[in-house]
């Protein structure tokens, strides 16, 4: 078995090192959400932390996206806005749960993590983001 796996390494080195970084980043990945502050949250739980402990619903994504359909009181910040420190109204909610929304709920982890680097006591990314929500036919705001 061994040998068999180290003729395929001297056959392939090119695809074996790209499965080792594959790998290695997994694991970084897997680590880095391990312990990380920030949580991934369903659209039950982030339903509850509105309602319950007056969550603030922070959207990442473009001014158009946003007003196309948005979750009703959302903020809606750029990934930039909040690397930049330009926090504007959400500034005042630092002591509220804040959940972080993207398109899909791939791009919200960062911002969350600069969210929680500026002092932010509770943040949650919303798992699948925007799409996730609208899919279960979850209500949406227009306009802003």
């Amino acid at each position: 078995m061994l040998q068999e796996i180290m003729q395929f390494v001297s056959r392939h080195p090119i695809l074996s090192l790209a499965w080792v970084a594959l790998l290695a980043a997994v694991i970084v990945m897997t680590f880095k959400s391990r312990f990380s502050k920030v949580k991934e949250i369903s659209r039950g739980e982030a339903i509850r932390l509105i309602n319950k402990e007056d969550a603030v619903v922070v959207d990442t994504r473009s001014r158009d996206d946003f007003r196309k359909g948005h979750i009703a009181n959302a903020i809606n910040l750029t990934a930039s806005e909040i690397k930049n420190g330009s926090l504007g109204e959400l500034e005042k909610h630092k002591a509220q749960p804040v959940i972080v929304a993207c398109a899909n709920g791939t791009t919200s982890r960062d911002p969350a993590e600069n969210l929680s680097k500026a002092g932010f006591v509770s943040v949650y990314t919303l798992k699948d983001g925007i799409a996730g929500w609208s899919g279960e036919n979850l209500p949406l705001a227009r306009g802003k």
